[in-house]
């Protein structure tokens, strides 16, 4: 269901395709198979044409009836297929019965005749079938773009969605003591709604030249209980510093989560803990990087079933990013894997 929500063009083309093979080749096809009724003779297939033609001129050699060759064999090609008979039979009296026929038809006989019984015949059929397939290819190009556009003006418009803002003015909240300088880049809203379960918003840090600098984001860390919709207690707020080559992971628990040592205890791992407070600003900062996390915006829910002050209901949060000034070499790799290492 995760691609659904996420690419809902890609998963109703994906469904159109799937819908259109069972319809078309296991229903129409094999299953429930159409049966033509009343079809004329220009819809045989080529075997049975020439099948039809050499007995017609079987007849015609007996009874000499040129209304009952016309009729048999005009009107759909009929002589062109007698042409092309006559052509490759190696017995005189057959070519010359097919040629007779085909004269009666034409008034000329079977000079001049280059098409291709196949052709003449059955060629007419390519043009629709083309033309179906293009049909069918707009269809899905039409599909495709109605559910990506509406896909878009969800993601602006839902609680839960997510929009790119200009860059920050005020200079930035640090966790050094130490006095630097850094640019803004920019900032992003990410809005939590209640029902929104697999909420996880991410977004690219890059500076005014498109450069890659890192990444920044938001998503559930915790939840109570395993029921839908799920009772957020906890959010992981992070960054990525690609010079850094680690990421920076603060975890924003309720009122609840922050109070209970169970569950602080086993969020640990994740990040440090924040208690979460209406307009509190959380500071993330690497090698490189700093990223102001304001919560501007939340609500907890009420339930009867859980402890108060347990779990989002809203939550909303600005993340502003700021690049420090600098000459920054490569990553330290190897002093990474050795601090890893050394636990």
């Amino acid at each position: 269901m995760e691609i659904i929500r996420k690419r809902p063009g890609t998963a109703a083309a994906v469904a159109f395709l799937v819908g259109l093979f069972i319809g078309l080749v296991v229903l129409g096809w094999w299953l429930w198979p159409v049966e033509w009724t009343g079809a004329g003779l220009q819809d045989l297939t080529t075997t049975n044409q020439e099948l039809f033609v050499r007995t017609v001129a079987e007849l015609y050699s007996f009874d000499g009836d040129t209304a009952k060759v016309t009729e048999a064999l005009g009107g759909w090609g009929g002589d062109s297929v007698a042409c092309q008979l006559a052509q490759t039979s190696a017995d005189p009296a057959q070519r010359a019965r097919l040629e007779a026929v085909a004269a009666i038809v034409n008034n000329q006989g079977c000079v001049g005749q280059a098409a291709p019984a196949a052709e003449a015949a059955g060629g007419g059929g390519l043009g629709p079938t083309l033309l179906l397939l293009f049909l069918l290819l707009l269809l899905m190009a039409a599909i495709l773009f109605v559910f990506n556009r509406r896909n878009a003006l969800l993601r602006e418009t839902q609680p839960g969605s997510s929009r790119y803002a200009d860059a920050p003015k005020a200079a930035p909240l640090v966790t050094q003591e130490a006095e630097i300088t850094a640019v803004p880049i920019a900032r992003f809203r990410t809005n939590y709604a209640r029902g929104h379960d697999t909420y996880d918003d991410s977004f690219s840090i890059e500076n005014a030249s498109g450069d890659f600098l890192g990444e920044c984001g938001v998503g559930i860390s915790e939840a109570l209980g395993p029921d839908a919709p799920r009772s957020v207690t906890a959010f992981e707020v992070w960054l990525f510093d690609k010079n850094d080559i680690r990421t920076i992971t603060k975890v924003i628990m309720s009122d609840h989560a922050f109070f209970d040592d169970a569950l602080k205890a086993k969020l640990a791992p994740k990040g440090e803990p924040v208690l979460a407070r209406a307009h509190e600003t959380i500071v993330l900062e690497t090698a490189t990087l700093i990223i102001n996390a304001e919560i501007t915006e939340m609500d907890y829910g009420e339930a009867t079933s859980l402890p108060p002050q347990s779990y989002f209901e809203r939550f909303t949060i600005e993340l502003s990013a700021w690049a420090k000034e600098g000459d920054f070499g490569d990553p330290d790799v190897q002093g990474r894997v050795d601090e890893l290492m050394d636990y």
